[in-house]
C-alpha cells in the first residue's frame, strides 16, 4: 500500500491556470491579419513569420488571434496549409485577389489590424495592386520592411513613399535600415519602430557530445546554413578552405540546407553541382559535408551548437538582416561575416570578425586567426550572446504586441487590443542544474553553473522554500532529495551556539568572507526556510521534518539579541510558519518580541511623507510589513496590523505605476528626502513583493492586491522599461537583474529561486488567476472607427 509520500506526481495543467480560468471564447477575441509567406512554403520570411506567430501565441493569451493571409503566386504550385491560423490566401499575381482580400478584411469586424511582411520580390510586377490594397483596407496597417535599399532612383523612391503614405506604422530590423528610411525616403522618425529579427533562446548544450552524436568527433567544425543560392557565395569559403586545412587538417565545413525552391525552378541544382565539383578541384572533399535537406529546427540548433565558427558569406551589401546570422549567434557560435548592416551592428564593427565581399584570402586569415586563439573564440561567443539574446522571439513578440496595442488604441477603445501575458510552465531544470550533492551554487555564467564562488546559506534556504512550495503543489516525490540536500546544507552551516555561517566553497569549507560580513539577515532567512518546511509536516517525510525542527530550535537562542530589521522579519515569518505546523506558546512570545522591535523602529522613523521602518528603502523591503502581518495573525495585536498596512501601502506607492512595477534601485537605494534613482532592479525584490501581496490578500481579501500581483509578475515576462523577459523559458532560469539599457544575462541562484517562489505563489492562488485576468475586450459592434489615410513622409 502506498504511503501519503509515495503518491504519483500530480500533473500540472498544460496551459497556465490563468488561461484555464477564463470564460471568454476565442471566437470573441480581436484578430490581427498578417500577410506573409508561410510554411509549407520554404523561404526566409515564411520561417520568420511562423516563429513570430508562435512566439506571440505563447507569450500572450486571450489578447488577440493571429490570422495568416498566405502569399502565393502564379509561378508556384498552390500549397496545402495544415495550420488553422491560415485563414486567407493572396495570389500576388492576380489583382482580383487583392480586391477580394481587402473586402474580406473590411467585412470582418473582429479584424483590428493588418500586418504586411514586405519584401520587394514578393510583389514584383504587382506594385499597383499592392497600393490599391493599402488604399482599400479600412483597418490600421503595419508594414514590416525586410529590406530597405539605399540610394534609390526617383521612380523607386516614389514607389516606397507611396507605400509609406498608406500605412500607419513601419517596422524595420536594424537601426541602419531606419536611418536609410529617414535619409533616402524622408520618413518621419517617430513613425518607424526598430524590432530586431527574432532568434531562439537555446539551452545549454555540450559541443563535444553533439559532435559525437553526428559523427564529427575530433573535428573543428565550420558551418553555414540556409536555402542554397548563388547569393550566399559559398564558393568564397571553398576557395578559403585550402589555406585553413593546411593549418588545421581536422577542419570540416558543413553546408546545411537544400537549394532554394525558386533556384530549383530556374536552374535546377546547377549551383550545388558546381560547388561539389569545386571540392574535388580544390582537394578539400574530405573537409566538406553537404547536408542537402530542409533541416528541422531542433536538429538545426544542434548543428549550430556543435559549430566552432559560423561563416556568413552573403555577397549582397544591401541585405539588411539575416535570420541565419541571428540563429547562429544565439547558439553561441563565434561568427565571421561579410559586412552587411546586420553584421556591422551586432559585431560592433570588429574587423577581425569581418571580411570583404568575395575575398577568400581575408576569410581564410580570419578563420585561422580565430581557430588559433581560444580566448578570442570565447570572447566572440560571449559578446555575441549578450548582443543577440535581447532579440529573442519572446522579446520580439513583446515589442510587436505593444506596438499593435498602441496602434489600435489610437483608433478608439472599440478597436483597442488589450495584452494579457501567459504564465510560463513551471520548470525546475535550472535549479536542479545548479544543485550538487552539497547544495545550490551561488552564481552562474549565463546559463551554466559557476562553481568558483561556491555556495551560500542564503541561496540554499531560498531553494528549500521553493522546492517545498513545488512539492506542496505537485506531490512530486523527486523533490524530497533536493529538500534533503538543502536542509543538510543549512544544518552544516549551523554553529554550536545555534547561529549560521553563510559562505561555503566548493570543497565544503567555510570561507573568510563569513568573518567580514554581517550574517544576521542570512540567519533570519534560514529560520524562515526551516519554519516553512515544518509547516508542511503533514505531507513531507518525518525524518526531514524532525531534522528541520532540531535545527530551528537550536537557533531560537539567537532571537533575544537580534536587531536587524530584515533578520527579525525573516525570523517572524519562520515562527509564523512553524506555528502553522506545530503551535508552541514560546514561539508566539518570540514573534511578539521581534514584532515589537519592528514597531518601535517604525515609530522612530515614520513621518507624514515617510511611513517606513528605516530612513532608507533597500532590498527585500516588503518582508518587513509582511512579517508584521504574520505577527498579527499569530497574536491578534491590532498595532501589528495597522503598521503593516501603513508601511506596505507606502512601499506600494513607491514601487508601482500605472503599467507595472519598478522596484527600488540597487545602485544607491532610496533615501528619505532624496530623489530616488531608477534602474538596477533585482528579481528578488519583485518576488518578495508578490509573496507579500499574496499574504495581504489572504488576510484582507482586497482584490487590488491580486491585480498588483499580476502586474508584478508580468515584470518577469517583459512588462518592464526594456520590454524584455527576465525569466528564460528555455533554461528555466531567471536573469540576474534589469539595468538601464540591458538585462544581466547571468542566471544565478538568487534570481532563479526568487522567480520560482513568485511563480509558485501565483500558481497556487487559483482565485487570483480568475479575478485579475478577466479580459476586457471590445465587443463586436457597429461603428468601429475606420483608418484615416495620412502622409508619413516629409513632402
Amino acid at each position: 500500500m502506498k504511503t501519503r509520500f509515495e503518491n504519483a506526481r500530480r500533473p500540472l495543467p498544460a496551459r497556465s491556470v490563468n488561461e484555464l480560468q477564463h470564460r471568454i471564447r476565442k471566437d470573441d477575441l480581436p484578430q490581427i491579419v498578417m500577410l506573409t509567406t508561410f510554411p509549407p512554403r520554404q523561404c526566409g520570411i515564411a520561417t520568420y513569420s511562423q516563429d513570430l506567430v508562435r512566439a506571440m501565441e505563447v507569450q500572450f493569451h486571450h489578447s488577440f488571434l493571429l490570422r495568416i493571409a498566405a502569399l502565393e503566386n502564379a509561378y508556384e504550385n498552390e500549397y496545402a496549409y495544415d495550420n488553422p491560423d491560415v485563414e486567407y490566401t493572396l495570389n500576388t499575381s492576380q489583382p482580383s485577389s487583392y480586391t477580394r482580400l481587402a473586402s474580406d478584411i473590411n467585412a470582418n469586424e473582429r479584424v483590428r489590424l493588418v500586418v504586411i511582411q514586405h519584401e520587394f520580390g514578393l510583389f514584383s510586377g504587382n506594385e499597383a495592386s499592392l497600393i490599391a490594397f493599402l488604399e482599400a483596407v479600412e483597418k490600421p496597417i503595419c508594414l514590416v520592411f525586410h529590406t530597405v535599399l539605399p540610394n534609390p532612383n526617383e521612380r523607386f523612391r516614389a514607389h516606397v513613399q507611396d507605400l509609406l503614405d498608406r500605412v500607419d506604422s513601419v517596422v524595420v530590423m536594424t537601426h541602419h535600415a531606419k536611418g536609410l528610411l529617414q535619409r533616402d525616403y524622408a520618413v518621419l522618425r517617430d513613425y518607424v519602430s526598430v524590432i530586431p529579427h527574432g532568434t531562439h533562446l537555446v539551452g545549454p548544450g555540450d559541443k563535444e557530445v553533439l559532435k559525437r552524436k553526428y559523427g564529427f568527433e575530433g573535428r573543428r567544425v565550420l558551418s553555414t546554413f540556409g536555402l542554397l543560392g548563388r547569393g550566399k557565395s559559398i564558393e568564397t569559403t571553398l576557395r578559403a578552405l585550402p589555406d585553413v586545412v593546411s593549418q588545421y587538417p581536422d577542419t570540416l565545413f558543413l553546408i546545411i540546407g537544400k537549394t532554394h525552391p525558386g533556384v530549383v525552378n530556374g536552374e535546377g541544382e546547377a549551383y550545388r553541382d558546381r560547388l561539389e565539383a569545386m571540392t574535388d578541384e580544390l582537394g578539400i572533399r574530405p573537409n566538406v559535408r553537404f547536408i542537402n535537406q530542409y533541416v528541422a529546427l531542433d536538429e538545426l540548433l544542434e548543428y549550430l551548437q556543435l559549430t566552432d565558427v559560423y561563416l556568413f558569406t552573403s555577397k549582397d551589401p544591401h541585405q539588411a538582416v539575416s535570420g541565419t546570422f541571428a540563429y547562429a549567434m544565439s547558439c553561441g557560435c563565434p561568427i565571421i561575416s561579410t559586412p552587411i548592416p546586420h553584421a556591422v551592428e551586432v559585431l560592433d564593427g570588429n574587423r577581425d570578425l569581418m571580411f570583404d565581399f568575395d575575398n577568400s584570402e581575408q576569410l581564410a586569415q580570419a578563420i585561422n586567426r580565430l581557430l588559433g586563439d581560444e580566448e578570442a573564440m570565447r570572447e566572440a561567443m560571449l559578446n555575441g550572446l549578450h548582443k543577440i539574446t535581447p532579440t529573442s522571439w519572446e522579446n520580439s513578440a513583446i515589442a510587436h504586441a505593444k506596438l499593435f496595442r498602441k496602434m489600435t488604441h489610437g483608433f478608439g477603445s472599440k478597436a483597442a487590443i488589450e495584452l494579457h501575458y501567459r504564465n510560463p510552465e513551471i520548470r525546475l531544470d535550472h535549479l536542479k542544474r545548479m544543485t550538487t550533492d552539497i547544495g545550490m551554487y551561488q552564481f552562474a555564467r549565463l546559463g551554466a553553473p559557476n562553481p568558483d564562488f561556491g555556495y551560500t546559506l542564503d541561496d540554499n534556504a531560498r531553494a528549500m522554500i521553493a522546492m517545498a512550495q513545488h512539492y506542496k503543489l505537485t506531490r512530486d516525490a523527486d523533490d524530497f532529495r533536493y529538500l534533503a540536500t538543502y536542509l543538510d546544507f543549512i544544518e552544516f552551516c549551523q554553529q554550536p551556539d545555534g547561529s549560521f555561517l553563510n559562505y561555503v566553497d566548493i570543497e565544503k569549507r567555510f570561507t573568510r568572507q563569513n568573518a567580514d560580513d554581517n550574517l544576521s539577515d542570512s540567519n533570519g532567512r534560514a529560520m524562515w526556510a526551516l519554519g516553512y518546511l515544518v509547516s508542511l509536516a503533514d505531507i513531507i517525510p518525518q525524518d526531514i521534518i524532525v531534522k528541520a525542527k532540531i535545527v530551528f530550535h537550536k537557533a531560537t537562542s539567537l532571537f533575544p539579541d537580534m536587531h536587524s530589521p530584515r533578520a527579525m522579519a525573516f525570523s517572524i515569518k519562520g515562527l509564523y510558519y512553524y506555528n502553522r505546523g506545530e503551535q508552541l506558546a514560546e514561539h508566539v512570545e518570540m514573534a511578539q518580541l521581534l514584532a515589537d522591535r519592528l514597531v518601535r523602529s517604525y515609530r522612530l522613523e515614520a513621518e507624514t511623507e515617510w511611513k517606513w521602518f528605516e530612513s532608507y528603502l533597500t532590498y527585500a523591503n516588503s518582508v518587513l510589513p509582511e512579517a508584521l502581518l504574520c505577527a498579527y495573525c499569530m497574536t491578534g495585536k491590532a498595532v501589528y496590523r495597522d503598521v503593516a498596512l501603513e508601511s506596505f501601502h507606502f512601499l506600494l506607492e513607491q514601487t508601482f505605476h500605472d503599467e507595472g512595477i519598478k522596484v527600488v534601485s540597487n545602485r544607491s537605494w532610496m533615501l528619505k528626502g532624496k530623489e530616488k534613482e531608477e534602474f538596477g532592479e533585482q528579481p528578488i525584490d519583485v518576488a518578495y513583493t508578490i509573496l507579500a501581496l499574496r499574504k495581504f490578500h489572504d488576510v484582507f481579501k482586497d482584490r487590488l492586491y491580486l491585480k498588483k500581483m499580476e502586474k508584478a509578475f508580468n515584470w518577469f515576462l517583459g512588462n518592464n522599461h526594456l520590454n524584455q523577459i527576465i525569466y528564460n523559458p528555455q533554461t528555466g532560469g531567471c536573469y540576474d537583474g534589469l539595468e538601464e539599457t540591458c538585462v544581466n544575462l547571468n542566471q544565478g541562484a538568487e534570481s532563479t529561486v526568487s522567480y520560482l517562489m513568485a511563480r509558485l505563489t501565483i500558481h497556487k492562488h487559483l482565485s487570483f488567476e480568475e479575478d485579475v485576468s478577466t479580459v476586457t475586450i471590445a465587443r463586436i459592434s457597429d461603428g468601429l472607427p475606420t483608418r484615416q489615410k495620412k502622409a508619413n513622409t516629409i513632402v
